[in-house]
């Protein structure tokens, strides 16, 4: 019989060889032949026992690791746009490896939860041990579902939070993890997609209460997949931050710089003061100063921070907590220009003439101290004449920005960006996290003022870097496409007015129809409309201009506590002035435009997260109300149905086509109208309406409405009489029977 190997040589040598660790190539490379083979099966059934190694009957590996070729899924796209995935199948009781996917020249792209056959090999990184190389796509994995677990006879199931979703899951008792009835469950499908009955769902995580206070937001959190818990090492990088002194920065300690933000603002990023120009060859000219948080002083290129930050792309926002971008350490502290306290900023000085109009900028890397930080409200007041304590001692410096201010106006009314009046929503949340009321925010010049000196010094960033030839990102956005051009039209015919047609667009069209609309019932539905004819802004390292702003080179520059893009941009304005160290990297440059392209995304996903959140909260404000009667705009027509916009909340309802009436009714999708087949009635966009509350579910944000009134006309009430299938017009007799009365034409 041939000498065997111990239990350990078996061990080291699987270990070593990882792409031969089969039972022939343990035979072979320790030349055992004959009966000894039976005694190296025992000894690899007690190894597999102890739990040294794992795998199959034939195929043999160290426990823990994975064969050369295995079954991955993607986990994870990071903020640097590299992929991340892990075994689809696990069964150790030690963490998932997390391996880096490194793709070839002609891989086909892959999305998180992609299934994936590759080739693994080990590396020697700081960030990762193993490297994956695909050998080809298996198939996309599974569906991530947020839900509510339902809890049945056998096993349960899982109903959808997202209101779009039609379908739920069945889930077995072996697969709930532990979920309770009624708790908030993130699954995944599992199994072949079913053609009849459920598709089956595995529950990944139990989230618990989905309306316990303060939670509804986490829906959205979790729903869109929003990072909201930093990293230890990141908390620990933040917080070992120190103040920042003098120096070789220039003191700017003297100027009033007070900041003007929400009442319940954590974080003050901006300051502003104004102060007359004394130049004799500027009569009634101004000197403007803007000045930022220094976050890149904090947050450096590379740096645990950095990537974090990144990766988040920027601040969200909801009604009852903000999931920020950066540690509360520099977000709530050392990047916030609290009142009476030195901070390091980087400031834009801007000489404005009398009319307004920018005659030139300068930038600073500065130490400023600010004597007040006042709420809109208060800031409104002192401009209308009444102070307070915060106003009273800076009321000169007041005066003198308002003055600014008004001076700027006249360059802004020249320009004529796009002027949109749409009312903001404010939830307004007990200490237990329930809705009290629902409010439109008041709008003041002080909101004006702010929002003005901010767009002039984001012109100042772009301008002052083309002309250095650096690197950045603009905020571009880009003018609409002729089809949404035509659309609106279309919108401002029904309403008895024009938009310009056969030229070039230009703001000012716009402008002329929004001002027609002025203070007329057509006012909200034609503002909604051309904002809808607006493409979506986003961030790129080639300028395409702003077309809502009419500016020709924009860039966001005031708000790096909050947005990552702005956090280029002042590193771009520190290698340009050689303010420091600490400005872009080579490695950033080479990669702006896929930075530009992720932090887009990840501002859209904030977008999308806030307004379902405040879909759920209102959702959740109605619910005690259903039953209840409304005044309403219709604000959006679909072949299944319409959309209205309450006018005291604000809050979006469907009305299904079975809640009109007992008549068909036809879609004209270029009209985008709805028309009775028997009455000859039309619905269109922005005719007032009365609607009752059928339905408001919090979970989902859903609001179902049935409509009583229609532009003064009272509708008959339905009932869901009145279906269409298949092309054939259901109907009913008058004693309740079903009736088919043809087949008929769709228009």
């Amino acid at each position: 019989m041939s000498k065997l190997p111990s239990k350990e040589d078996i061990l080291k040598w699987v270990q070593e060889h990882p792409d031969k660790a089969s039972k022939r190539d343990i035979s072979k490379a320790f030349s055992i032949t004959g009966d000894a083979r039976t005694e190296l099966k025992r000894l690899l059934r007690e190894l597999r026992a102890d739990g040294l190694i794992s795998g199959t009957r034939t195929t043999y590996r160290s426990a823990g690791a994975l064969p050369p070729v295995s079954v991955l899924r993607v986990s994870e796209l990071d903020s640097a746009g590299e992929l991340w995935a892990e075994p689809a199948e696990w069964e150790n009781e030690t963490d998932r490896p997390r391996i880096l996917f490194v793709a070839k020249k002609d891989d086909p792209a892959l999305n998180v939860g992609d299934r994936i056959l590759c080739r693994i090999a080990p590396v020697d990184d700081q960030d990762h041990k193993l490297e994956a190389r695909l050998i080809r796509r298996i198939g996309s994995g599974p569906d991530l579902v947020i839900g509510i677990y339902r809890l049945g006879s056998e096993g349960g199931r899982l109903v959808p939070v997202d209101k779009k979703s039609t379908r739920e899951y069945k889930i077995s008792s072996r697969d709930a993890n532990g979920a309770k009835d009624g708790e908030l469950v993130e699954a995944e499908q599992i199994g072949p997609k079913a053609r009849m009955g459920l598709p089956s769902a595995r529950v990944m995580e139990v989230l618990g209460d989905p309306m316990a206070p303060r939670s509804i937001s986490l829906i959205a959190i979790h729903q869109h997949e929003i990072p909201d818990h930093f990293p230890d090492d990141v908390v620990i990088e933040a917080e070992s931050a120190k103040p920042v002194e003098l120096g070789n920065r220039t003191d700017l300690r003297h100027l009033p710089l007070f900041t003007i933000d929400p009442a319940d603002a954590r974080d003050r990023d901006d300051a502003i003061c104004a102060i007359p120009d004394d130049d004799p060859a500027n009569v009634g000219g101004h000197i403007v100063w803007v000045a930022i948080a220094d976050v890149a002083h904090f947050v450096r290129p590379g740096s645990k921070l950095d990537k974090e930050a990144r990766k988040r792309g920027n601040s969200s926002y909801f009604p009852d907590r903000v999931v920020p971008m950066l540690p509360d350490a520099l977000s709530g502290d050392l990047c916030s220009l609290h009142q009476g306290v030195e901070r390091a900023c980087m400031a834009v000085r801007i000489k404005l003439n009398a009319k307004g109009a920018k005659l030139d900028h300068e930038f600073h890397r500065g130490l400023m101290k600010s004597p007040a930080a006042l709420s809109y409200e208060q800031a409104q007041a002192a401009f209308e004449g009444t102070y307070d304590d915060a106003t009273k001692p800076i009321a000169g410096p007041l005066a003198d920005l308002f003055a600014a201010y008004q001076s700027a106006t006249k360059a802004r009314n020249e320009r004529q960006p796009l002027n949109l009046d749409l009312p903001e929503r404010k939830i307004v949340l007990s200490d237990e996290g329930q809705v009290l009321s629902v409010d439109f925010r008041a709008r003041f010049d002080a909101h004006k003022l702010v929002e003005e000196f901010m767009v002039t010094a984001n012109v100042c960033a772009a301008e002052t870097l083309e002309a250095k030839q650096k690197h950045f990102l603009y905020r571009v956005h880009e003018e609409p496409s002729p089809e949404k051009l035509e659309a609106l039209r279309e919108v401002a015919e029904e309403s008895g007015m024009q938009l310009a047609k056969g030229q070039v667009l230009k703001t000012m069209h716009l402008n002329k129809l929004l001002a027609a609309a002025e203070d007329t019932e057509d006012a909200e539905i034609i503002n909604m409309s051309v904002l809808r004819s607006m493409t979506q802004a986003y961030y790129a390292p080639s300028n395409f201009g702003h077309f809502g702003l009419n500016l020709r080179r924009y860039a966001h520059f005031t708000s790096p506590i909050r947005r990552y893009a702005d956090l280029i941009v002042h590193r771009a304005l520190v290698s340009a002035h050689g303010f420091g160290d600490d400005g872009l990297s080579a490695a950033e440059e080479a990669v702006l435009k896929e930075t530009g392209e992720w932090i887009s995304t990840t501002e859209r996903r904030s977008m999308l997260a806030e307004r379902d959140t405040t879909d759920r909260y209102l959702a959740a404000f109605l619910a005690d109300r259903v039953g209840a009667e409304f005044t309403g705009r219709v604000s959006g027509i679909a072949k299944f149905g319409l959309f209205v916009k309450l006018d005291d909340s604000g809050a979006d309802g469907i009305i299904p086509l079975s809640q009109l009436g007992r008549e068909y009714w036809r879609y004209n999708d270029r009209e985008r109208t709805l028309q009775g087949e028997d009455s000859g009635r039309i619905i269109a966009m922005g005719m007032p309406c009365k609607v009752a509350l059928v339905d408001a579910t919090a979970v989902t944000g859903g609001l179902t409405l049935e409509m009583l009134e229609l532009d003064g006309k009272a509708m008959p009430k339905g009932s869901g009489r009145q279906k269409s299938h298949k092309g054939r017009r259901i109907s009913r007799s008058k004693d309740g029977t079903k009736k088919k009365t043809g087949r008929k034409r769709r228009g």
